[in-house]
């Protein structure tokens, strides 16, 4: 079987205490219900949280979202520690993928939806980074700015798309819920098409209507 691995690593620290995190919150179960009932997409794609601020933690394991009646809650704590949410994530994915391996799926490039409102605070981040993105099983990442998130930052940390907020009317749980949609529409295409010709892979695709941000033109950061 053909599995996508998708992660949302999201910032808790304080700053986000408060009206983002619990917009981003509200539309976890919206998110869950997105992916998790539409049959080709539950089929084809695991989903883990990771929640990070002076440290990170796996708050949901790589699972099928059809088998578990909620995701656990972000909560606010400390400062934006970037290079510890990147570790974390680099290991889960190389566990995650090694792991799905041996039970034999064919694994595509993980998909990372990564949120933050900030700047790295802590030394090495970008070492971490380098480390993630230079790996075997590195990840296309989508990195999303709101409040006071650097632009260079969201665009340095994302290598597929990045995108940061404009309208502030707009909430994260908006766009994240978008992003849900995006996404079972790009693995419904795909896995259409791959039963259509019998070949092909996942093409990840990402509206750049997600409501509320704009585009962030990477090659010019």
């Amino acid at each position: 079987m053909q599995i996508l691995p998708f992660y949302l690593v999201c910032d808790e620290s304080g700053s986000m205490n408060g009206d983002p995190l619990n917009s981003i919150n509200s539309a976890l179960p919206e998110l869950h219900k997105e992916i998790s009932t539409n049959p080709t997409v539950a089929d084809k794609t695991r989903f883990a949280l990771i929640g990070f601020s002076d440290t990170a933690t796996v708050l949901q394991p790589l699972v099928d979202l059809s088998d578990i009646d909620s995701l656990p809650a972000l909560a606010a704590g400390g400062l934006t520690a970037y290079g510890e949410a990147f570790r974390t994530l680099l290991r889960s994915i190389e566990t995650d993928v090694e792991a799905l391996k041996a039970q034999g799926h064919e694994v595509y490039r993980p998909v990372v939806f990564f949120l933050s409102d900030g700047g790295p605070t802590d030394e090495g981040w970008m070492d971490a980074h380098k480390d993630l993105t230079e790996a075997r099983y590195r990840p296309n990442i989508i990195a999303f700015g709101i409040g006071e998130a650097d632009r260079h930052t969201i665009g340095h940390v994302a290598n597929f798309r990045a995108f940061m907020q404009e309208d502030t009317s707009v909430s994260p749980a908006a766009a994240l819920r978008e992003f849900a949609a995006s996404l079972t529409r790009s693995i419904v295409r795909s896995a259409n098409s791959i039963a259509a010709d019998g070949g092909g892979g996942f093409n990840l695709a990402v509206d750049d209507t997600v409501p509320g941000f704009t585009t962030v033109s990477l090659d010019k950061l």
